[in-house]
């Protein structure tokens, strides 16, 4: 009876259709409606016209106004490229009043049907550019075309029936493509209004100063995990979908978890550790393992850290619980380094030691107020050895380079102080009567020569 009453309904919808499409066919072959076509090509072209006269003056005017907020430019250029339409949609209407005040109704009517479906398209295109994701907009975007033409047409309540028509039914639970189509919509709207909700509230979160950035992270994933999951179970409310047999489905995600993705929710439960104690947060510089950095993003699952050279690895937030990580910016941004030379045994320690710290003072980068030191370790086999301590406040700004650059003016000091920095030199002596002495006397020439 079901596949009966819907291959009934499919027919009807059919007939339906034809019966427009026949009923559109032979209006055009009357005298007004050929009219009203030959005035929609008109006011085609007549917007088309419009469009290349304004768009370029609009196009100025935009670009005078760079300072405004980024979401009322994007705003504008959807705008502009929807020019013509907009035009379009205008000079119709307007043609559809007077007509409609000057004449009969009747001789309007194509046009008001055209005018119609050109709005629905206008109001679907810029109410679907709040959806970000390409398949998302598409997909709403073509539904909402079709399910307003079949309205204008007057054919949803036989859409409706047979889509209604078509389910799959499992004792009592009945599933059709109609109430699929609604969950979909509905989900897509619900989906698209928590989007544009979290983003609101985590911009919020991010330009308040008093919450620290870990926390920041933290209460933006939680806002998304609340917002998501509501639109979620909300939207399948809607359709009347009975949530009380997901908790078997959570039970068995449970045991799934349990099993097969431990380290997914290592790395999770990690990354909430890592928020929640605040011992790492964006723009840190660290040092796990051999890679240095500075952090650019907390994720659900790994960390994102960028070294000097540009690349950026994607370390996952168990590392940073079980492993050592040297965190060069926990409490403020000041770095003490320390750098190793030697100088002669000839060489004053106290001179050596007043060049050092000058030296160190008048690189760049090197802090004054928190001036150098330097102290004498030991005494080595061929040099006096010493440490050089400074301090710098710009840790992302690199660590080798400033050590070099300390070297550097380091050997500057000493050569025009006259301080010489010993290396090891050794005496090599050919024992009498070994090999390489009774080599070296067969090579050498007789004395008589």
């Amino acid at each position: 009876m079901d596949d009966d009453l819907t291959i009934s309904e499919l027919r009807q919808l059919g007939t339906g259709l034809l019966g427009e499409a026949e009923m559109l066919l032979r209006s055009l072959a009357r005298e007004w409606n050929l009219y009203q076509l030959l005035i929609l090509v008109a006011l085609f072209l007549s917007a088309m016209a419009i469009r290349a006269w304004a768009a370029p003056r609009f196009h100025d005017w935009m670009r005078s106004h760079k300072d405004w907020p980024m979401w009322r430019l994007r705003m504008l250029i959807v705008l502009h490229r929807r020019l013509t339409p907009i035009f379009f949609v205008a000079l119709l209407w307007l043609t559809v009043w007077i007509m409609r005040e000057a004449t009969w109704p009747s001789r309007s009517y194509l046009l008001g049907v055209a005018a119609n479906l050109a709005t629905a398209w206008l109001v679907v295109v810029f109410a679907t550019r709040l959806i970000g994701n390409p398949l998302m907009r598409t997909l709403v975007r073509y539904s909402a075309w079709i399910w307003i033409g079949l309205s204008i047409l007057g054919l949803r309540d036989e859409a409706v029936r047979l889509l209604d028509g078509t389910a799959l039914s499992m004792g009592e639970f009945r599933l059709s493509l109609w109430t699929l189509v609604q969950a979909v919509f509905w989900l897509c709207v619900l989906i698209v209004a928590a989007r544009f909700v979290t983003n609101s509230a985590s911009a919020r979160i991010r330009s308040n100063e008093d919450i620290s950035p870990s926390m920041q992270v933290l209460a933006t994933k939680v806002l998304q995990i609340v917002l998501y999951a509501a639109a979620f179970f909300t939207g399948l409310r809607i359709v009347g979908v009975d949530l009380t047999g997901l908790a078997v489905l959570s039970g068995a995600i449970g045991v799934g978890i349990g099993f097969g993705l431990q380290k997914v929710v290592s790395n999770l439960v990690s990354g909430v550790i890592i928020l929640l104690d605040k011992s790492v947060k964006p723009g840190d510089v660290i040092t796990i393992g051999d890679t240095f950095g500075w952090i650019t993003a907390l994720g659900a699952r790994y960390v994102s850290i960028t070294t000097r050279d540009g690349k950026e690895y994607l370390v996952p937030n168990e590392d940073l619980i079980t492993g050592q990580v040297v965190n060069w910016s926990h409490n403020n941004e000041f770095v003490r380094l320390d750098i190793f030379f030697g100088t002669a045994y000839a060489d004053d320690p106290h001179k050596v030691r007043r060049v050092a710290i000058e030296a160190a003072k008048g690189v760049t980068r090197v802090l004054t107020d928190k001036p150098p030191v330097c102290h004498i370790t030991g005494f080595g086999d061929s040099s006096v050895d010493y440490i050089l301590r400074f301090w710098i406040e710009d840790p992302t700004g690199g660590l080798t380079n400033i050590r070099g650059n300390v070297y550097l003016a380091l050997w500057d000091a000493f050569q025009a102080n006259g301080i010489s920095i010993p290396f090891p030199q050794r005496e090599v002596k050919v024992l009498e009567g070994s090999a390489l002495d009774v080599a070296r006397a067969r090579s050498a020439p007789l004395s008589g020569d």
